[in-house]
């Protein structure tokens, strides 16, 4: 086993641009192990697959991250750290939420929130394309479909975004600073769900906790998991796929002309945007069972991280993979994940996506991003701020 393992995952050089490390990883040690931290990393796409398909023996369940994640997993009951059959039932109840007839119910609300935000800035000639913009329309969009109050909405992203960069904080930072983000949301989210059973709204806090599975309905925690999952989960992720789409066109002025002149477009060049910069870099599994696995002994309890940035780059999977290719027809990616736990916001993420796309594009289709652009700290790919200048009032709404 190596001492020195390629794969460290708070490293400021992965940070900075994990592609060349995670290229070294499928070609030298496909599959690494980490034995500071004890963990395996699977980096090839066929392998990556092959645990996904596999969720009993890659479990859900102690966690997704390696490091610290154990103790934020014990606050509350989320359907992302759990296993069949508990997974199935709390999956279906939620799905009913983003069927693909109630998501092209919320695209005219989705183009409101898009173009109130544009609005908000567009005569100044700049803003910060992050958190003017990519950070705050989707906490709208998720945040009203929960039936969150506008004017906590921002503490809501304030929070996400410290929880979102916990795993790069330093050792020292006692425990209970890391656990105060996750405890001042829970008791948010206890007093608003007492309201919401004195009384019901038509939001998805008021769905959930009327549900019932097997005449049992979900306890405090379980409600607490769901909110809190679609709240950071579901906003993050969009966030950090917009942020990294405005970084992109930027750095492909031909590409994104393409797109400004042909927003039909924009489905396929999202799968491309998610491919090549997928917002999560990669999620953990625990195995439940010793396995060998390409002649290395897994144990029992080991974490596994599934490198999903490494696996859309494989050259064994996709055609010239570092290349950066709007046209590119849909292939696939395990941006979203693969299998049981396959993005539950997937769908929403995308219609946020293509909306959000194309408004900038329309009053702003030549921008320029500014220097001090910021990529977060934390363990999803993406930008904490983007200083953005364009043609000031360019296209802005009536």
């Amino acid at each position: 086993m190596d001492s020195k393992p390629l794969y460290e995952p708070f490293s400021p050089e992965l940070l900075a641009d994990p592609y060349p490390i995670y290229k070294k990883l499928r070609d030298e040690a496909p599959v690494s192990y980490h034995p500071k931290l004890d963990f395996w990393t699977l980096s090839r796409f066929a392998d990556v697959m092959q645990a996904l398909q596999k969720p009993r023996l890659y479990s859900s369940a102690q966690g997704i991250a390696v490091g610290m994640d154990t103790q934020m997993t014990n606050v509350f009951d989320a359907v992302i750290t759990m296993d069949p059959p508990r997974h199935t039932q709390m999956r279906t109840l939620v799905n009913r939420a983003f069927t693909p007839r109630r998501i092209a119910e919320l695209a005219p609300r989705v183009l409101e929130v898009a173009t109130a935000l544009i609005d908000d800035f567009i005569e100044k000639g700049s803003c910060d394309l992050v958190g003017d913009f990519a950070a705050p329309f989707p906490t709208i969009v998720i945040a009203e479909l929960l039936g969150v109050p506008t004017e906590d909405q921002k503490m809501f992203k304030e929070k996400s975004n410290a929880l979102v960069n916990q795993q790069r904080l330093p050792d020292e930072v006692p425990d209970p600073a890391r656990m105060a983000p996750i405890l001042e949301l829970v008791q948010y989210l206890n007093k608003v769900f007492d309201e919401r059973r004195k009384q019901p709204r038509e939001d998805l806090i008021s769905a959930l906790l009327a549900a019932e599975v097997d005449g049992q309905k979900l306890t405090q925690s379980e409600v607490t998991g769901f909110a809190l999952l679609l709240l950071i989960a579901g906003n993050e992720t969009t966030t950090n796929l917009l942020g990294n789409g405005f970084q992109l066109m930027h750095e492909h002025p031909d590409q994104r002309a393409r797109l400004a002149a042909a927003p039909a477009a924009l489905p396929d060049a999202i799968e491309e945007f998610l491919r090549y910069e997928s917002p999560v870099p990669g999620l953990a599994r625990t195995l439940t069972e010793d396995v060998d696995y390409r002649g290395h002994a897994f144990r029992s309890g080991q974490k596994v991280m599934l490198l999903y940035g490494s696996a859309n780059r494989d050259e064994r999977q996709f055609e010239a993979p570092d290349v950066f290719d709007t046209s590119r027809k849909p292939t696939q990616h395990l941006a979203f994940g693969f299998g049981t736990h396959f993005c539950l916001g997937a769908s929403l993420a995308r219609l946020e996506a293509r909306i959000g796309f194309e408004q900038v594009l329309a009053h702003m289709p030549e921008y320029t991003l500014l220097e001090g652009a910021e990529r977060n700290a934390g363990g999803i790919r993406g930008f904490a701020q983007l200083p953005t200048a364009f043609k000031a009032g360019a296209g802005a709404t009536e």
